[in-house]
């Protein structure tokens, strides 16, 4: 593809939250002129797994930012009535031994709301133009030349590009075409979901709490909280010795499960619990897997990566949709920022795509590292199987002393995208210093920036 073609075009692989995020911010933020956006997703129909989504107070500031304010109504999202974004129990005693608080959060809009995962992808596809979405187009791998990018499907078919954007997720394709020893681990815990209408629930389970709630046990976890539109979710998250290599061979994401599994392995925590297994229709299973930093987010100067492609954290604190929208957004305000700087050329170059991919980087990937460190700190530690009071007290000192994550649910990414483009010009007026020839050039920005004061 020719880089003088009228039409600047993004291919984005993968139409989930965060394909279609960044297409939506890219068409409303970036700026970028002549600009098409291509969508290919590997689905023939767009729905969504079935499963529960939470999103932080930075992922529901992003969602208002980029004008997807349908996904903020009180009918599609469940904010719990206290204003806590989470409570934590006792596996046993039921006993409220920590919670998690926003510090500043003053619309109430933005606190951490849950969803139905199809009911949040629903509201994006809203903002999408179904015409710039291809289904049923799975991706073999991906591939540079001079002129462009392309990707290669499973059909026989190819899709081109200025520049292509992976957002297939946790086995990302793009992800691996340029990186083909990347490997992910398995976290050692088994994640048993259900969705379900709440009236199963609610008025039949005697004391059962309005507000979202996560019992912490020895080994295992359950988490249970009302969704928008009338919807209810439990989580059990288990333990499971087998090695990634078995996980792999013997249970697929998405795989149903057996609910009497779901019930014995709870029956000896509390009576609420107990009672929330009962009422649960059915479970499908989800092994937890989490990939090491990557080097660059950035291949050939036209492909990057936003979402699970980026970052393969295991959805820890349940960040990976609102870290998702996050990336959108700053991969939109990056190219914005670089647009402006072309002074009204109807034509983005190489150089600049460089540049924006380059502020998206530096201003997302320090972050997700952080997270991705305390990931991997936490795979493979033992917990010691609680029976004496000795154990239950280790217990309760670990939930009161859980990592503070505010710095992640809060996040701004407009004041990270700014502290990147500072850093960024400081790094420009270095280089010029160190060139006699360019001094004049210098005395010229420097000044140019001072009128600007």
């Amino acid at each position: 593809m020719s880089e003088s073609s009228d039409k600047f075009r993004v291919i984005i692989a993968g139409a989930g939250i965060a394909g279609l995020a960044t297409a939506i911010s890219l068409k409303r933020i970036s700026s970028i002129p002549n600009l098409d956006v291509q969508i290919y997703e590997q689905a023939h129909q767009l729905s969504e797994i079935g499963a529960s989504i939470a999103l932080s107070p930075n992922g529901m500031r992003t969602l208002e930012k980029l004008g997807v304010d349908n996904a903020l109504s009180d009918e599609v999202g469940f904010r719990g009535p206290s204003g806590i974004p989470q409570i934590f129990r006792h596996w046993k005693t039921n006993q409220v031994i920590s919670v998690d608080t926003h510090t500043d959060v003053p619309d109430p809009r933005h606190h951490t709301t849950r969803f139905h995962r199809g009911h949040l992808h629903a509201a994006l596809q809203e903002h999408v133009p179904k015409e710039t979405v291809h289904l049923g187009k799975k991706i073999i791998h991906a591939d540079v030349s001079h002129d462009g990018v392309s990707l290669h499907f499973e059909d026989g078919t190819r899709a081109f590009g200025h520049i292509l954007i992976g957002a297939d997720g946790i086995r990302s394709k793009v992800r691996q075409s340029f990186i083909p020893d990347y490997r992910l681990r398995f976290s050692g815990k088994v994640f048993m979901r259900s969705t379900f209408d709440a009236s199963l629930v609610e008025a039949k389970i005697p004391n059962l709490p309005a507000d979202s709630l996560h019992w912490w046990g020895p080994e295992d976890n359950f988490f249970a909280s009302r969704l928008g539109k009338g919807q209810y979710t439990i989580v059990g998250a288990y333990s499971d010795p087998r090695s990634s290599e078995e996980l792999e061979r013997n249970v697929g994401w998405d795989q149903k499960g057996d609910v009497k599994f779901l019930r014995e392995r709870y029956k000896n925590w509390n009576p609420l619990i107990q009672a929330l297994t009962e009422a649960t229709p059915y479970t499908n299973l989800y092994p937890n897997f989490a990939g090491d930093a990557l080097e660059t987010w950035i291949f050939d100067s036209r492909v990057t990566l936003v979402g699970d492609a980026a970052h393969a954290h295991g959805g820890a604190f349940a960040a990976g949709g609102s870290l998702a929208l996050d990336d959108a957004f700053a991969l939109g305000l990056a190219f914005k920022h670089v647009v402006q700087s072309c002074h009204g050329k109807t034509q983005i170059s190489l150089d600049n795509v460089q540049k924006a991919l380059e502020l998206y980087t530096n201003t997302r990937k320090p972050h997700t590292d952080r997270l991705l460190r305390i990931v991997h700190n936490q795979i493979g530690t033992k917990s010691s199987p609680s029976g004496t009071l000795e154990e239950d007290a280790k217990l309760v000192s670990r939930m009161k002393n859980r990592p503070d994550t505010v710095w992640l649910s809060e996040h701004d990414v407009e004041v990270a995208m700014t502290a990147s483009i500072a850093q960024s010009q400081v790094h420009e007026v270095k280089a010029l210093a160190r060139e006699p020839e360019n001094q004049g050039r210098l005395e010229l920005t420097v000044q140019s920036e001072r009128g600007k004061l």
